[in-house]
């Protein structure tokens, strides 16, 4: 392992609940019992799935923390660092949701507005009941979960999105759907007279203060991006696709994923604007079983246990359709949640989680695809744990 351990901690027993409590300092946690919790957490997680390099990144009221373990490449052995580029998956959807909450603050799109209007080809289509809130909160009315294998133009595309029909009306299911939010992407590019790769890298990045994520890796970058192992070991990388930028296509490291949970708790400064398109993102639209679905992000109270988060992340709510319940008026960005959101490719898996009251975060990036549910639960009894001893000490 790249990490050192320190003192090993006996894992306490995954708490059932998150302590209720407000943000504390950071000095009341160190960086010796921070480290001895992950290690107790991913130390095992990484031996029972064979994953060969992960890299942790914990924010505690403004305080970041860095773990690595393992290697970037099983053939160069090289080490895992703060630096590595990892494939973060449709955790991407959550830049693409921020970027299109932008657009609205500035005024160049409304969610409330059908998604025909933006793209006149498709006016006469399905797409003239559907709106961009539908589209960024997986309520189309079916839109699959990927497009099918023959849409790889751009002329493909269109025609798929004109001849397709909905199974249910929008906003009565939730169909989880890269084909949705690629045209949200698609959509706010577009308002914006810009490539959406150009509204990302050029844009949205800088103004964030992300400085080495990239959709498209630069040659000098290379060196940086880890190779990916599918759940077989088998070494692969993102193959681009049609509207893959706006769904999965973000490279990016510890660093820059724990300074963008960090602008989504407002503990670091940024433009008021974008600060207010960041927060909007956490409004809450449609109850779906325990989870309420907010643009992209998916959200808990902060009460929640394991198990109610786990059901949210379950292959059920990727895979099946899901009845919701539209929330009138949408539910206004609380503090005292849980949110949280996948992300995987092929070789890749990664995590992030968060609670804004207690300014506590984490995000979790693996060279392998492994499953979700072990994510979800290491995250959660990291955070538990870290609350748990935060409550102790004050």
């Amino acid at each position: 392992m790249h990490h050192k351990a320190l003192s090993t901690l006996k894992f306490l027993p995954m708490l059932v609940c998150f302590i209720s409590g407000s943000s504390y300092a950071a000095g009341n946690l160190g960086q010796p019992t921070i480290a001895e919790t992950v290690d107790a957490t991913i130390k095992p997680l990484v031996q029972k799935y064979n994953i060969p390099g992960m890299a942790i990144a914990i924010t505690v009221d403004g305080k970041n923390y860095f773990y690595n373990y393992g290697v970037a490449s099983k053939e160069t052995k090289q080490a895992i660092t703060n630096a590595t580029l990892f494939e973060i998956g449709s955790m991407s959807k959550t830049f693409t949701a921020t970027l299109a909450s932008s657009a609205q603050v500035d005024g160049k799109l409304s969610f409330s507005d059908n998604a025909s209007k933006y793209l006149p080809a498709l006016r006469g289509s399905s797409f003239d009941n559907i709106s961009l809130l539908n589209l960024g909160t997986h309520t189309s009315g079916g839109l699959p979960l990927q497009f099918p294998d023959d849409v790889q133009t751009n002329d493909q595309l269109f025609a798929y999105y004109k001849n397709w029909k909905p199974d249910h009306p929008a906003g009565t299911y939730r169909t989880y759907s890269n084909p949705s939010i690629g045209m949200l992407g698609m959509i706010t590019a577009k308002s914006m007279n810009i490539s959406y790769d150009d509204a990302i890298e050029k844009k949205l990045f800088p103004a964030l203060g992300i400085k080495h994520s990239y959709i498209n890796v630069p040659a000098n970058q290379m060196k940086y991006y880890a190779q990916g192992y599918t759940k077989t070991d088998a070494p692969v990388r993102l193959n681009p696709g049609i509207l893959s930028s706006e769904a999965y296509g973000v490279k990016s490291n510890t660093v820059d994923m724990i300074r963008f949970v960090e602008a989504n708790m407002q503990v670091i400064k940024l433009d008021q604007k974008l600060q207010r398109a960041i927060n909007d993102t956490h409004t809450g639209y449609f109850k779906a079983g325990g989870m309420t679905q907010d643009l992209i992000w998916e959200q808990y109270p902060q009460s929640a246990d394991l198990n109610q988060v786990l059901e949210g992340n379950s292959d059920a709510m990727v895979y099946n359709p899901t009845k919701v319940t539209e929330i009138t008026p949408p539910l206004a960005p609380q503090k005292d949640v849980y949110i949280n959101k996948t992300g995987s490719t092929n070789g890749f898996g990664g995590y992030v989680a968060f609670i804004p009251a207690s300014k506590i975060g984490i995000v979790i990036l693996a060279n392998k695809n492994y499953p979700v549910d072990a994510r979800v639960t290491a995250a959660y009894q990291i955070l538990s744990q870290l609350k748990s001893e935060i409550t102790q000490k004050k």
